[in-house]
């Protein structure tokens, strides 16, 4: 019989607070970096959550299930995995406190283990319920409406210039970039993102269309270069191609370029997948080898003399060609580059505006891209690993009028501007590692600002409510039954301006936790003589605790400033000049995300009691074989 381990609220307790630890280290302004050696003795230097997490080798089911859902987490929105660890190990310890101090639950129950842990359930179903309910109203009230927005126009403002010291997308991405990376290149990386994001804003009519675009064609849009200061990365113009010239690269700079992209073999082939040859006596000239091989070469020379009819100098392929094809080519002076990757061959014909094909002799006008120039440039001292030290570049004339991975609709086409920049990214590191986590940086803050820009989902039961409330000028805070208030027209106006308008952003520094937490209270307060809950402190009080461990553990250098700083905003509204300080800014949509994704994290975990281990993962199947034998030898028994 396989061995069982049942679970207690302590325990999933202790296995969050492994993680917790861990994470502790390098969490806030004044976090360090975490070093890592794997076996092979490679080390691994990082400051970032997700990384972190991921070098982690878990056995604990409980600990993979968290880190499962941090990564969930951290994919859609780009940041908060460290908080994420924070704020759930705060909230299980409020939890466990609470269902400790509940005796008379015990009384329906065998052993107080299980009360507890029925307690603590109940106390995650209602935390969970509330967010669902209560909490986008509140933050739209007592949270967003002490922050500010940040605007599209934002990107076009030069940075180096003292008259935009303000600018709060530089400041949004300063801090993302100081908690990830560290505080040395922060301000040049958030400088360099907003020189990208400014080059790809013409792709939409609206913000989120570009960060959507840019988020899923960032593979095909960034080059990783070792070996270079990460001062060295820069914007170059056009798209780079990671795959070497197979034929001689033509002098094309002061002329335009026509391109096709092949998807198919241009010289025919003798056989075929399945195909079989059959050779023998009665084999006549017209089905002999030498023949076919005479009739392709002739066939290729005629494909080669109509793509030059056509104009066409650059050929992208998706597969390796043979090196007949190769040869003429070169002779016709046509450029070729084989083995292109489908994510740069997707990028290439949504800017180009040019489709695919695999039939030569069908190439219609849709199927020539247009290019302004193609040309090698050198990326590196030396070549890169499956990458070649010279890549194609191009930029193309034109945008298409089409629908961008089904993002822009046919409605929108008519705002796309068509003097768009496109360019790609080139990340310097000094090493393959470093490289690659400013790769992810780049990648998350994007994730991060598509997140900030999305306004909050609102639900049937908030749309309704938020109806009554325009119509009575009521607002209604509860938890379950609890007092409500006179709303006034200001505070109906910033609900519906914080709620429904994005981009709203607050002061970092744990300003999103003091504000919340101190409307969390207050809603306590307003319930505290609620009769509807069999639960002694409303949960509310709970969530608002949790809270705290965030801007704790952020001035835990310096208590008596967190204790000023929490009087500060409980006592005194948040005024401009906190814009103006040096605390960078947070998006309150990736915040409020991130509680909602904890508090059904803390739920999931608690409805596990049982852990039932297997021998290994990798025989899953055999046991199951195994245990099925036997099973049937004891029925035959």
């Amino acid at each position: 019989m396989l061995p069982l381990e049942h679970l207690h609220l302590k325990h999933v307790l202790q296995t969050v607070g492994v993680l917790e630890a861990v994470i502790l280290r390098s969490f806030g302004p004044e976090g360090g970096q975490v070093l890592f050696t794997r076996d092979t003795g490679q080390a691994m230097l990082s400051r970032s959550g997700t990384r972190i997490l991921r070098a982690l080798h878990l056995e604990h089911p409980l600990a993979r299930m968290v880190v499962e859902c941090v990564l969930k987490h951290s994919t859609v929105t780009g940041d908060g995995s460290k908080t994420f660890i924070l704020l759930l190990a705060s909230l299980l310890r409020e939890i466990h406190t609470a269902a400790s101090k509940e005796p008379h639950v015990s009384y329906s129950y065998n052993s107080l283990e299980a009360a507890e842990a029925a307690t603590a359930r109940h106390l995650a179903d209602k935390l969970l319920a509330f967010a669902l309910k209560e909490l986008d109203d509140l933050i739209a009230m007592e949270v967003a409406s002490h922050g500010c927005y940040i605007s599209w126009e934002d990107f076009t403002v030069e940075t180096h210039s003292p008259a935009h010291t303000n600018n709060h997308v530089q400041k949004l991405f300063a801090s993302f970039f100081h908690m990830r990376l560290g505080y040395v290149h922060c301000a040049f990386i958030s400088e360099l993102t907003c020189e990208l994001l400014n080059h790809w804003k013409c792709i939409g009519a609206l913000p989120s269309f570009a960060l959507q675009f840019l988020k899923d064609n960032f593979p095909a849009l960034h080059t990783p270069v070792s070996g270079f200061p990460v001062t060295s990365s820069r914007l170059v113009e056009g798209q780079v191609i990671h795959r070497d010239f197979a034929t001689p690269c033509p002098q094309t700079d002061h002329q335009p370029v026509k391109a096709v992209v092949f998807t198919g073999y241009l010289q025919p082939r003798l056989l075929n997948t399945g195909d079989v040859l059959e050779v023998g006596c009665g084999v006549t000239e017209e089905r002999s080898i030498v023949h076919f091989s005479a009739w392709t070469e002739r066939s290729l020379k005629c494909i080669i003399a109509h793509l030059q009819s056509l104009g066409i100098s650059v050929l992208l392929s998706a597969v390796k060609q043979s090196a007949a094809v190769l040869a003429l080519a070169t002779q016709a002076e046509m450029c070729f580059v084989e083995c292109v990757s489908e994510d740069e061959l997707s990028l290439f014909a949504q800017l180009s505006g040019a489709t695919p094909i695999s039939d030569c002799w069908r190439i219609e006008p849709e199927h020539i891209a247009k290019l302004t120039f193609c040309r090698p440039i050198l990326l590196g001292a030396h070549r890169y690993e499956n990458m070649p030290v010279f890549s194609l570049i191009y930029k193309a004339t034109h945008l298409p009028t089409k629908n961008y991975l089904g993002i822009i609709y046919t409605s929108n086409l008519q705002t796309l501007v068509t003097d768009a920049k496109p360019c790609s990214l080139i990340i310097c590191g000094p090493g393959e590692g470093q490289t690659d986590q400013y790769a992810c940086a780049f990648q998350d803050a994007i994730s991060m600002l598509l997140t900030t820009w999305e306004p909050m989902p609102e639900t049937g039961t908030t749309v309704a409510k938020r109806t009554v409330q325009s119509n009575k000028c009521t607002s209604s805070y509860t938890h379950n039954l609890t007092d409500s208030s006179t709303c006034t027209s200001s505070n109906l106006h910033s609900l519906h301006k914080c709620v429904l308008q994005p981009g709203c952003v607050i002061p970092a520094g744990g300003t999103f936790e003091f504000l919340l937490n101190h409307a969390l209270l207050k809603l306590s307060h307003s319930c505290s003589a609620s009769n509807d809950t069999n639960i002694g402190i409303p949960v509310s009080r709970l969530l608002a605790s949790a809270l705290l461990s965030v801007p704790k553990q952020i001035y835990s250098h310096s208590p008596g400033q967190f204790l000023q700083t929490r009087t500060r905003h409980n006592t005194t509204p948040i005024q401009s000049e906190v814009f103006r300080q040096d605390l960078g800014l947070e998006s309150v949509s990736c915040k409020y995300q991130l509680l909602l994704a904890v508090l059904q994290c803390v739920t999931s975990l608690l409805r596990v009691d049982t852990v039932l281990h297997t021998h290994t993962a990798l025989h899953t199947q055999s046991l199951a074989d195994a245990s099925w034998e036997s099973t049937e030898d004891e029925a035959e028994d």
